[in-house]
């Protein structure tokens, strides 16, 4: 009788503080926003992606499957609560973490992305260590 060990999804390489990375999507149409979000991200060890449109995010995620999705609740063609309902029902993302992310401090927009299934809210700009605290507290999936 043989014991055949098979390799699984569930394993993670750990970053050198031994904390698992996080596959983690950054959503948002203003490009600096992206592309500093994602470098940070980048150098905090985890694996990034992002997208500048709603659909485009919806693509990525397919692709990607993250463990983390920062959504901004501003985009031209999707508002940010349908595409979070959007991230929720899609196959294998039930469990990603959904950060909200806009310029608009109301409370309006806040419960539309409590409703919608976001675990949080932030103002832009969003500080680093706020991002890291974050990622700090997510889950690998």
């Amino acid at each position: 009788m043989t014991n055949d060990i098979k390799a699984t999804s569930n394993v993670h390489r750990l970053d050198a503080a031994g904390q698992p990375k996080l596959r983690v999507l950054v959503v948002d149409d203003d490009l600096d926003t992206v592309h500093s979000m994602a470098m940070l991200i980048k150098s905090m060890g985890h694996q990034v992606d992002f997208a500048i449109n709603g659909f485009a995010a919806i693509d990525a995620a397919r692709k990607f499957r993250p463990d983390v999705v920062i959504v901004d609740f501003n985009l031209p063609d999707f508002k940010g609560d349908k595409l979070a309902t959007q991230l929720k029902f899609e196959p294998g993302l039930e469990n990603a973490r959904l950060i909200a992310l806009t310029g608009r401090p109301d409370d309006e927009t806040k419960q539309r992305a409590l409703a919608a299934g976001c675990q949080d809210f932030y103002i832009k700009p969003m500080a680093p260590s706020v991002l890291e605290k974050i990622l700090q507290d997510a889950k690998p999936r």
